[in-house]
């Protein structure tokens, strides 16, 4: 990758990864679709085998492209994401919206796998063209992960109307297509920097201070530190993707037991999704990035942890009120991103 040209300025790769994130993010608008589909006769388990298939095939996929992104490069890991995200939704839409089966492999499977292909990518350039800011561009790099829910929410319902105007099965088409334009044009600006390259006055050895080392996958796997990393990171994240997941379909049933009209917990909810979490997680991204570089990644998880708990088990009394709905998902969101 040494021969690789570098772009003119560096922050045009941040424009990118954002413009990736906006559309690898559409598993957290996963929530929009859920209540169309129970209407179609979707039970609500199903809704969430559909988003934890996803998230899982997110998850495995991300192993193998750290090996692809090595092998293939940046930019065509990202098309090849963005092929195959787009590909799942249009298939889902095309074979039927409200088959189980047809949005499972679609969605769930092939979405899942394509988003899986395109995370790395962003991430890892964004790394290497600010070795000098880790935390702060990794926040910049995936904030379009969550402030993207809040567009594709709000433009397939109350907004925009696509579901109740077109119906499911052009929407996922739609979104397909779209998903996919927006990351193969952030994928124009995926490429390494050159070998040895580094911004004006930073020197690695400025890194190499800190007690940082370089392990292999088998000597990483020999480590308690990695199993450490990996349960505290598998809880905290395993707690905010169901929070994502239930974020409109547990504050509706919260809100109808309280005595609001089924339309209008409908829209309450759908705005503490869509708006507050979304925006909170993008916010929480980048600055708890900027908070990583500032208090150490150790501090900064400690703190995230222990009040994510706290919000979480909160939250179950919060739903049924609107404003402190509202507050709980931006309490959530924040801390989640």
């Amino acid at each position: 990758m040494s021969g690789v040209r570098p772009v003119a300025n560096r922050w045009w790769v941040v424009f990118g990864a954002v413009l990736m994130q906006l559309s690898l993010g559409a598993i957290y608008a996963w929530s929009v679709f859920t209540p169309a589909l129970i209407e179609a006769g979707w039970s609500r388990v199903e809704t969430q085998v559909v988003f934890g298939t996803g998230l899982a095939g997110f998850a495995l996929v991300m192993v193998v492209a750290g090996r692809l992104l090595v092998r293939f490069g940046p930019r065509k890991l990202a098309l090849a994401g963005g092929a195959v995200l787009g590909l799942g939704y249009v298939i889902a839409g095309l074979f039927g919206a409200t088959n189980f089966w047809a949005v499972l492999i679609g969605i769930g499977v092939i979405g899942g796998a394509g988003i899986g292909l395109g995370y790395v990518v962003p991430i890892a350039v964004g790394m290497r063209w600010f070795p000098d800011r880790k935390g702060m561009i990794t926040g910049l790099a995936v904030a379009g992960f969550g402030f993207g829910a809040m567009g594709w929410v709000k433009l397939a319902g109350s907004w925009g109307g696509l579901i109740e105007s077109l119906g499911l099965a052009t929407t996922f088409v739609i979104y397909g297509i779209a998903y996919a334009a927006l990351i193969w044009i952030g994928a124009l600006w995926m490429r390494m920097p050159p070998k040895g390259w580094a911004p004006a006055g930073f020197t690695q050895a400025a890194t190499t201070a800190t007690g940082g080392e370089n392990y292999t996958l088998a000597e990483m796997l020999r480590t308690p530190q990695f199993y450490l990393v990996f349960l505290v990171f598998a809880v905290s994240a395993g707690a905010g993707l169901m929070s994502i997941g239930l974020m409109k379909l547990y504050p509706i049933e919260a809100l109808e037991a309280a005595g609001y009209a089924p339309a209008e917990a409908s829209a309450i909810a759908g705005t503490a999704m869509a708006v507050f979490f979304s925006l909170a997680n993008g916010l929480g991204r980048i600055l708890w990035g900027m908070a990583s570089d500032k208090l150490g990644r150790r501090r900064s998880i400690l703190v995230m942890t222990g009040t994510q708990a706290l919000f979480l088990f909160a939250f179950t009394a919060m739903a049924g009120t609107p404003w402190l709905l509202y507050l709980g998902a931006v309490l959530i969101g924040f801390n989640y991103g």
